[in-house]
C-alpha cells in the first residue's frame, strides 16, 4: 500500500520502519517543526529517502496540497501533537487512522497513560480509530489491552508494552482498512472521560493524600514530568518508589505527614497518609537523577511544607 505517516519522535519512527520493512511505499512523512533535538522520525525518513514535510499547522492549504499530491491509499497518525483537520484526514483514498494509548473512550487526551496509572487502574492499552475533529472521539477499528502491574511506571508501561504493540496495531489496522474489512465501532459516550496534560499542578505531591494515591502519582509521572515535592522551598522530583501501608497506630505515632523517617544508604522513607513511601531516585530541580540518599536530606526533614 502507499502510505503517508503523520507523527513524530520514536513512535513515529518505529511506525515508519515497520511499514518500510514489509515493503510498503511510504510516499510522505508529515511531522511538526522541531523546537529542540532533531526529530527521530524526520531523520529516519530522510535516511530512507522519504519526502518530509514540516508544516507549523496542518490546516495550511499547502499541507493539504502536499498530501493530495502524494496520492496515498491511507494516512497513518503515529504520535501526533498537532491538530489534524478532517479535510486533511479525508484526502487519502481510504482515509486516515490514528493511534491513541488508552482503551477509548477512557482517558481521552494527551496524558492518557499517566492518568491510567494515577487513577490506579489495573489495565489500559491502546486504540486505533478514525480521527474526527473531536479529540480522540472517532469510531474505533482495533483495540488491545495490557495489564498494569503494581511495579509499572509510565515508562515501563509505554516502552515495554504499549509502544511495540501499538506499532504492530497500526500495521494491522491499515491492512484491515485497505482490504475493506475494518469495523467502525462508535465509542460508548456514557463511559467517556477526558483529562488534561500532566503539568506542574497535576504532578505536585500532597503528602496528606493516601500513600496509594501518592505512589500512583509517582509511577504515573515517571520518567516525565516527574512527581515533585519541596524541601526548604526548592523542588525535588521523585522516581522509582515503593509503598508500605501502615497497619497499626504505633507505626505512625509521633510522625508528621511528609516527614523523612528513615534512610538506608540508598533510599529515603517518607511518611504519608496511611503509610510510607520509600523513594529510590531523586532529582533536585535543575540537577540529575541520583540515589535518594545522596541528596543529603536528613531524617526528620519535612517535605512539601
Amino acid at each position: 500500500m502507499r502510505i503517508a505517516i503523520i507523527g513524530q519522535q520514536d513512535f513515529g519512527k518505529a511506525a515508519l520502519e515497520a511499514f518500510l520493512q514489509r515493503g510498503d511505499d511510504v510516499a510522505a512523512v508529515f511531522c511538526a517543526p522541531e523546537k529542540g533535538r532533531p526529530d527521530p522520525l524526520r531523520l529516519a525518513a530522510e535516511a530512507a529517502g522519504v519526502t518530509v514535510f514540516q508544516f507549523p499547522k496542518l490546516t495550511d492549504p499547502a499541507a493539504l496540497e502536499a498530501l493530495t499530491a502524494a496520492k496515498v491509499d491511507i494516512g497513518v497518525m503515529a504520535y501526533v501533537t498537532q491538530f489534524v483537520p478532517q479535510n486533511f484526514c479525508n484526502i487519502p483514498k481510504f482515509g486516515t487512522i490514528q493511534f491513541h494509548p488508552s482503551l477509548l473512550p477512557l482517558h481521552r487526551g494527551a496524558s492518557s497513560m499517566s492518568w491510567s496509572v494515577i487513577c490506579g487502574r489495573s489495565e489500559t492499552g491502546f486504540s486505533i480509530f478514525r480521527p474526527t475533529d473531536g479529540l480522540d472521539e472517532g469510531p474505533v477499528i482495533l483495540m488491545r489491552s495490557v495489564k498494569i502491574e503494581a511495579e509499572d511506571t509510565l515508562g515501563s508501561l509505554y516502552f515495554g508494552k504499549i509502544f511495540p504493540m501499538g506499532v504492530a496495531g497500526l500495521v494491522e489496522a491499515a491492512d484491515m482498512v485497505v482490504a475493506g474489512k475494518a469495523p467502525a465501532i462508535a465509542q460508548y459516550e456514557p463511559d467517556a472521560g477526558y483529562e488534561g496534560i500532566i503539568r506542574e499542578a497535576e504532578s505536585r505531591i500532597n503528602w496528606a493524600n493516601h500513600v496509594d494515591q501518592t505512589f500512583n502519582l509517582i509511577r504515573g509521572c515517571n520518567p516525565a514530568p516527574g512527581a515533585w515535592t519541596t524541601l526548604d522551598g526548592k523542588k525535588l522530583f521523585l522516581f522509582e518508589s515503593t509503598k508500605r501501608i501502615a497497619r497499626t497506630f504505633s507505626e505512625v505515632k509521633g510522625k508528621k505527614i511528609g516527614e523523612v523517617v528513615a534512610q538506608n544508604g540508598q533510599s529515603l522513607t517518607i511518611h504519608g497518609q496511611g503509610g510510607f513511601i520509600e523513594v529510590h531516585r531523586i532529582r533536585p530541580d535543575g540537577g540529575k537523577k541520583v540515589a535518594a540518599a545522596e541528596v543529603g536530606i536528613a531524617v526528620g526533614s519535612i517535605l512539601g511544607g
